[in-house]
């Protein structure tokens, strides 16, 4: 029988958390000895590992398990391109500065900041909350300024309802926001100006000379599409089919204040998933449909509220919550595998976008926000893009972006169509003919029979959209009812799009993971599944005489034949304290190799959460650790393959 762990006996203390990730090296701010700059990050040794372990298991989830096609594409980018696809003109978000000091804000950010910080000083006025503690004097200053104060049911009413609808807000109804609540820089306590709009791209050239203009790409999908032709030819010419890449973006953000939530270079991994746009059901739905769910839909945000609703994926497209099968089976698989790394399901909710929110492209989105010490998070968006990009690259370059599929039956239709005598037409109308045949050739049949008509009286008069007039006469023109066999069908298809944040996901899981030991606070501890820990089992040899040297080389060559990452704690400091420090370091399993290993080749399993122990021989230890990393068996079927270690072993 195993250990009960309490996790919750100490509330969460992020400083406590930053001060582990900070000593342990997870993450630093880069250039630090240069000052560092806002929003830039340098991954250490275990965030390196946290994040390729988390990144490894994502292509097992999508990639492998989803057959996609994987692409690496170019981070700097042409500037045409964004201007196609609507970044340059669109990719921005409303920013407001500080009358005085000239200081930045992200707009929707202070409206959110100022009235949450009013709320909670409203809880601890009415005696429902008590004031957050805190050692910082910079902070205790900015607490003060939110201090204790009573709101009118009524304002804090309307205070909660533009919180749950700040998402849908443009940008002068930000400013209008701040002017009639007083919105001011909290940190000077400064008025702000009317909100602008500030474009997140970073702009650079290519060459020498700098005559091509060029950005950091802000996300990784225009690779994607621009080699739509190639990955279609790829499979075969048939959709459905995913494409997915794992690579940097860059964001110029406009205040990048919390950590890795909010950075200006980051990784991200992203799936286009290719899907007819009369068909957008999904083969694989049935898989998934019973997955339960925690929504908040747009409608309810709409109305002020922020209540959700838990129910199955099945039962969300079937009422026309989640708007197709894929996209639902994408919101599905998002959950599964942000449960498998790790992400506590409780804190996990998935929040549709608004009509004002919606990017331009979409067309239905829903948002995995996780809980944290901030508030929900956004760290995987989940878009269905229409047919947006592909057609408006097409539609740029003259390329074709389309998938031509052959009917299995023949369609068979009657139309009109117009039949030109093209050496008329130039000789009557001259520079004016283009115009004339462009504007019969985009009417549809319904105005092609009436032309017809007013072509069997004579004549007819088409009308530009300048408003100009043209006299078309049968001599030019004649329209024919002819029968057409179509054996190809052409179209442009949708995208289906998840987008993750792989940094928000990585610091969001620190924290569900991080707690305190129950009789020591000061122990720290990353419950880290070995799915995605930095080092999988910690080697601790009791002793450094040379006996030992033997034993520990052989258990860390059979460790990694068996695929499994370990590393050796030979330090003079007690064995207590190297595990305490490798608990700080999220890692799942210890096996200590003692004087009894060296005469009886036994050696002791320790489980980090429960810090229970087991016993066996060096081989069964490594074969049960082994299925543990693997997650082939739990810690209670271990414990039923090896016996409890009492603390004692017999040795001569």
């Amino acid at each position: 029988m195993t250990t009960s762990v309490n996790k919750t006996v100490h509330p969460f203390d992020k400083g406590r958390l930053e001060a582990l990730l900070n000593r342990r090296f997870f993450y630093a701010p880069a250039f630090e000895i240069y000052g560092g700059v806002a929003g830039l990050y340098d991954y250490g040794p275990p965030g390196s590992s946290l994040q390729a372990n988390i990144i490894a298991e994502w292509r097992k989830h999508f990639i492998i398990e989803e057959h996609m096609l994987e692409l690496d594409t170019t981070i700097m980018t042409p500037a045409p391109v964004f201007e196609t696809s609507g970044h340059v003109a669109r990719f921005a978000d409303w920013m407001v500065k500080d009358t005085k000091t000239g200081d930045v804000l992200r707009a929707d950010h202070l409206v959110k900041n100022v009235l949450e910080a009013r709320l909670a000083g409203d809880k601890e006025a009415r005696g429902q909350a008590a004031a957050p503690p805190t050692d910082d004097k910079k902070k205790k200053k900015k607490a003060a300024k939110g201090a204790a104060v009573k709101l009118a049911d009524e304002v804090a009413a309307e205070y909660e309802t533009i919180l749950a609808q700040l998402d849908n807000y443009s940008g002068a109804d930000l400013g209008e926001l701040c002017r009639k609540h007083d919105l001011r820089n909290p940190d000077t306590d400064n008025e702000v100006g009317e909100p602008q709009l500030f474009n997140l791209m970073f702009a650079s050239s290519i060459g020498p000379t700098g005559q091509h203009p060029g950005y950091l790409r802000p996300e990784t999908a225009q690779g994607h599409f621009l080699n739509f032709s190639r990955l279609l030819e790829f499979n075969n010419g048939r959709v459905p089919f995913a494409s997915a890449q794992i690579g940097r973006s860059f964001r110029n953000e406009i205040s990048p204040r919390a950590g890795l939530l909010r950075v200006r270079e980051f990784t991200m991994a992203e799936i286009e998933h290719y899907v007819d746009p009369d068909d957008k059901k999904h083969e694989r739905f049935g898989e998934v449909r019973d997955v339960k769910l925690v929504l908040l839909d747009r409608h309810i945000q709409e109305s002020g509220k922020n209540t959700t609703t838990e129910m199955t994926v099945g039962e969300a497209v079937d009422k026309g919550i989640i708007a197709n099968e894929t996209l639902g089976y994408f919101v599905a698989r998002i959950h599964q595998f942000l449960v498998k790394i790790g992400i506590n399901p409780q804190r996990l909710r998935f929040r549709q976008h608004m009509a004002n929110e919606m990017a331009h492209y979409a067309t239905d989105c829903w948002d995995a926000e996780i809980h944290n010490s901030t508030g929900w998070t956004e760290c995987v968006g989940c878009a269905d893009r229409a047919a947006y990009d592909l057609t408006v690259h097409s539609n740029k370059t003259g390329h074709p972006l389309v998938v031509r599929q052959a009917l299995k039956e023949p369609i068979v239709t009657e139309k009109e169509v117009p039949e030109w005598n093209k050496k008329a037409l130039g000789k009557t109308y001259k520079q004016d003919a283009g115009v004339i045949q462009k504007i019969v050739d985009s009417m549809d049949q319904e105005g092609l029979v009436k032309l017809k008509g007013q072509l069997a009286q004579g004549k007819a008069v088409i009308t530009s959209s300048e408003g100009k007039e043209f006299e078309v006469t049968p001599e030019v023109l004649t329209i024919e009812l002819k029968t057409l066999k179509q054996s190809i069908r052409e179209f442009t298809p949708n995208v289906i799009e998840p987008s993750f944040g792989l940094g928000r996901i990585l610091y969001t899981l620190l924290e569900h993971s991080f707690w305190s030991r129950e009789k020591d606070v000061e122990r720290g501890v990353l419950s880290l599944p070995p799915v995605v820990a930095p080092t999988k089992v910690l080697i601790v040899p009791l002793s450094a005489r040379e006996e030992f040297d033997p034993l520990v080389k052989e258990v860390s060559s059979k460790l990694r034949k068996a695929g499994v990452f370990s590393r050796v704690d030979d330090s003079n400091t007690s064995i207590g304290k190297r595990y305490a420090r490798n608990d700080e370091l999220g890692t799942p399993f210890g096996v200590t190799l003692d004087f009894a290993s060296v005469q009886n080749r036994t050696m002791t399993l320790r489980e980090r959460d429960t810090m229970d122990q087991r016993i066996g021989s060096i081989d069964e230890v490594i074969a049960v650790v082994t299925d543990l990393v693997f997650g082939n068996i739990t810690w209670e079927e271990a414990c039923t393959r090896l016996p409890a270690y009492d603390g004692v072993q017999a040795i001569e």
